[in-house]
């Protein structure tokens, strides 16, 4: 069995990747210092408690379990804390990335994959939004995200580090079996909030920003499904293992949906009403981001399964009632 390195794999995307992995029959070894993600959702391979941050530690669970290939989720995502701190997220996700990757050139690794993001891309020309458009992050999170991936087509060069940069769009829902989903503290994704607000945890739902250029004035993303983005990374490990070269490629589905229609979509799945109120937009939002996903098919294979928003936000649902029954167990 290939042992991996799955930075962050206690976090959202990352904990359901170590599943992907698992059952392609890959080892995934988790390193995580919690900061952000649950030891709960550590469920199919070792855990090493400790930060990206630690050279001399990182190398040596690269060596102890002679891994063969890095994924890297460990960051800071949060657009709007990036506006208002950027020294945390060019130290959190440059500085520490780069201690990262000492550890790996030093311990022979040689495969890596980024988590990467669309923020990169800042206000788009052209919609959708294919690898070429040009990128000019319009927030820290996306500079930060853009600068490692120029450091890694250096460190192709400099150091024969192959990798895929993978520019997510908007990741939703939950593990289709129940085992995990998204929790974050403090929770800013837009439909996990929804569905918190239908379940009467988290009073009215802001929407922010009502007048932006799209059909209903709320902003539009491309969700794409966290078990879909799982399977992005496992195949984009295996494109290396059978040496492709370094590439950067969008996971989407091609599709945008309005702030107003997560809304919508939430209280249909709930039957519930879900309570809204109109505030400011946020700096460093743009209108639109959608995806153009065909290097991604064309690449990797990769297709989305996930492709209705109902169907998405069902299992996210489904997830956040069974982590509220089973509170409701233990108090019993």
């Amino acid at each position: 069995m290939k042992n991996v390195l799955v930075t962050g794999g206690a976090g959202y995307v990352g904990s359901h990747t170590a599943k992907a992995l698992a059952q392609a029959g890959y080892r995934p070894v988790v390193l995580d210092d919690l900061s952000m993600g649950h030891k709960w959702a550590v469920k199919w391979g070792p855990f090493e408690h400790g930060s990206i941050q630690d050279e001399a530690f990182v190398r040596g669970v690269l060596e102890r379990y002679q891994i063969e290939a890095v994924l890297h989720f460990a960051a800071n995502a949060y657009v709007g804390e990036s506006m208002h701190n950027p020294s945390k997220y060019f130290r959190n996700n440059v500085c520490h990335t780069l201690a990262l990757l000492n550890a790996v050139l030093a311990s022979g690794v040689r495969k890596f994959v980024f988590s990467s993001t669309c923020a990169t891309y800042g206000i788009p020309r052209a919609v959708p939004i294919a690898e070429h458009h040009p990128q000019s992050p319009v927030n820290p999170y996306g500079e930060s995200k853009l600068f490692i991936e120029k450091v890694l087509r250096w460190y192709r060069e400099s150091h024969d580090l192959r990798s895929v940069c993978l520019r997510y769009f908007n990741a939703a829902g939950a593990d289709p079996e129940g085992e995990i989903g998204e929790d974050h503290t403090p929770e800013t994704h837009l439909i996990p909030l929804v569905i918190l607000s239908a379940l009467g945890d988290s009073g009215t739902m802001p929407i922010f920003g009502s007048d932006y250029p799209t059909p209903d004035g709320t902003a539009v993303r491309d969700y794409v499904h966290v078990s879909d983005l799982a399977d992005a990374h496992v195949r984009a490990l295996s494109y290396l293992a059978n040496g492709g070269e370094s590439t950067a490629l969008n996971i989407g589905t091609g599709k945008g949906y309005s702030v107003r229609e997560v809304v919508e979509t939430v209280q249909r799945v709930a039957g519930r009403k879900v309570p809204v109120k109109i505030k400011a937009r946020r700096r460093g939002d743009p209108a639109i981001l959608i995806a153009q996903p065909d290097s991604a098919r064309d690449v990797l294979g990769w297709q989305p399964r996930f492709t209705n928003l109902e169907e998405s936000i069902g299992t996210a649902w489904h997830w956040h009632v069974s982590q509220r029954s089973q509170v409701a167990s233990a108090m019993a």
